[in-house]
């Protein structure tokens, strides 16, 4: 069986960045397994820019900015494998474990102090193209990114011809095998992705009839409005949604139908589209199964793990960065985030355990998640949020024992951007939970 300090577990841009950081801090027993042929993640397909302005001061194309960490890695010469896929992680205690270790920190997402030699293992079993394979850790990093919501999952009443995609495997389609995914189009939910892909399907000359969004407000950011709908003419409506899928073989139209406030169709709105391709951009969710295998606590409303400021899961020694963690809408943060993951288990393998995190963040109803959501009250930290829905002229506040500690004003929140605030240690008492709130 191998062993190493660190397994990392995806190697996309938080994955890679996590290594890289580790890497420059001493750590050199590392091994980054991939489950696709190369590494870089969904940045391998995402041929458009955009990327790096703020991690490289630089705007990227997506494969240019993953091949900056590739690069350090190959550089450094971290190990990976690719093809290699990740089924089980698995507890085994040591020789002689002892009270301040338990398996799992439970509400606290931390341990006690305990002697390193005898901190529990993880083992990782994966399947390779060389059978299976374990590896027994010290720290698991969880960078496994996030999947599409598809059809099912919004339930789409209708046959099932060819012709539905996600955007996602549209733009690998289109951008990896070269291979048109369709004519007339019709695109369901305003994702970031979507936009792109109807800027994309445009400029290969397919039409792209519309974008239809549930909701009341695009669910991407402004700029992707602008720069893939607004200045190609394409429409994006709003409080609409697909109600069915027609066809046999091949889709021949949707039918397409205004929503209530309810986001329940409005009969009489109806109105059929023909069209030969769907593609639908409807939410993207952290890819956690793993996580959940693991025993790591899931946040209900992220789907992500709960993690505390060291970004340290409920399981002592796996950490998780990036869109496991949290769907974010710049990959420049997955990006940093991992990087602060990695200073956080360079601290947990050199001292053998973290802090306690005993305090929790709270949020009212105008806030959908937090990350970090425990905190020890002690140390800096940054704190990552969004809002539930747009709100203009607002005010972002954390608070504890009815003292402000921090604030931030804004023209404008909108879901689609995430909130990031720093918080100082200073501002904090030990004893209180944290309150997040959205005044206007």
């Amino acid at each position: 069986m191998r062993e190493t300090d660190v397994v990392i577990v995806g190697g996309g841009p938080a994955g890679l960045a996590a290594a890289v950081r580790l890497w420059e801090r001493g750590v050199r027993n590392i091994l980054i397994l991939e489950r696709e042929h190369r590494l870089g993640g969904i940045l391998r397909q995402c041929i458009h820019d955009g990327f790096g302005l703020t991690r490289f001061g630089e705007t990227l194309s997506g494969p240019e900015y993953a091949q900056r960490f590739i690069d350090k890695v190959e550089e450094k010469k971290i190990p990976y494998v690719t093809d290699t896929t990740v089924i089980d992680i698995t507890y085994e205690k040591p020789a002689a474990e002892t009270e301040d270790m338990p398996e799992s920190a439970g509400g606290s997402c931390g341990e006690g102090k305990a002697d390193s030699r005898n901190r529990p293992h993880r083992i990782v079993t994966a399947s390779s193209r060389s059978g299976l394979i374990q590896i027994r850790t010290r720290v698991v990093i969880l960078t496994m990114g996030c999947r599409e919501r598809t059809r099912g999952a919004i339930s789409i009443p209708g046959s099932r011809p060819a012709g539905v995609f996600t955007a996602g495997v549209a733009q690998s389609y289109i951008n990896l095998q070269n291979k048109m995914v369709g004519k007339e189009i019709v695109i369901l939910g305003s994702g970031d992705i979507g936009m792109i892909m109807a800027r994309r399907l445009t400029l290969e000359g397919t039409h792209v009839q519309a974008v239809f969004e549930v909701q009341p407000y695009a669910s991407g950011l402004p700029r992707n409005v602008e720069q893939c709908l607004n200045d190609y003419g394409i429409p994006l409506y709003l409080s609409h949604t697909v109600t069915e899928i027609k066809g046999t073989d091949r889709l021949e139209a949707v039918v397409v139908s205004e929503v209530d406030d309810y986001m329940h169709p409005i009969p009489g709105t109806e109105r059929e589209y023909p069209c030969d391709t769907l593609i639908l951009s409807v939410g993207l969710i952290p890819e956690n199964e793993l996580s959940l295998a693991a025993g790591v606590v899931l946040d209900d409303r992220s789907r992500g793990a709960v993690v505390d400021e060291y970004h340290q899961t409920s399981v002592p020694g796996i950490f998780a960065a990036g869109n496991v963690l949290q769907v974010h809408d710049l990959v420049d943060f997955v990006s940093m985030e991992a990087e602060e993951l990695a200073d956080s288990a360079y601290q947990y393998l050199k001292d053998g355990s973290l802090p306690r995190c005993e305090l929790e963040v709270v949020t009212d109803g105008n806030v959908t998640h937090t990350i970090p959501q425990r905190i020890s009250g002690r140390n800096d930290f940054k704190i990552s949020l969004r809002v539930r829905r747009p709100v203009k002229n607002c005010v972002i506040r954390l608070s504890q024992n009815g003292n402000i500690v921090a604030e931030k004003k804004m023209r404008k929140a909108l879901p689609a951007e995430m909130i990031q605030m720093p918080v100082q240690a200073a501002r904090l008492e030990d004893h209180g939970n944290l309150e997040v709130s959205v005044l206007w």
